[in-house]
């Protein structure tokens, strides 16, 4: 989402965290909201309920969001073992956090694909 859009300021992530050596430069950081910033914490991986295996979470660095998540309806649908422990520990399907995505997407102002574009991290498909 926008950062105008949010409640909060976003923070700068360190994609992989400093405590498991992540480097403080562009290609470790991502622009992200204050909630998921804080769920995510350190955390590099999760478990995936469907497997049971331990999955990294998705890396907006090096991931493509649409081979990983679909948007429906305002939720963010995981499509894969890396979509599904995502979605769980950032919990992107609060009913708060759907409901805000639709009145978004109604304004024309969710997904925010043009500072993805910026960043040449927009899914083109």
């Amino acid at each position: 989402m926008h950062e105008e859009d949010a409640f909060f300021p976003h923070h700068a992530d360190h994609v992989i965290a400093q405590k498991h050596r992540g480097p403080t430069h562009e290609g470790n950081l991502a622009w992200a909201c204050y909630l998921c910033n804080l769920l995510k914490g350190s955390d590099l991986a999760s478990v995936d309920i469907e497997t049971g295996r331990i999955e990294r979470l998705f890396n907006p660095r090096s991931d493509r969001w649409g081979e990983h998540f679909r948007l429906e309806d305002g939720r963010i649908v995981p499509l894969t073992a890396i979509g599904r422990v995502t979605e769980y520990l950032l919990q992107f399907n609060l009913p708060r956090s759907v409901q805000e995505r639709r009145w978004l997407v109604e304004a024309g102002r969710y997904p925010a694909s043009d500072g993805l574009q910026a960043l040449g991290l927009a899914d083109p498909r």
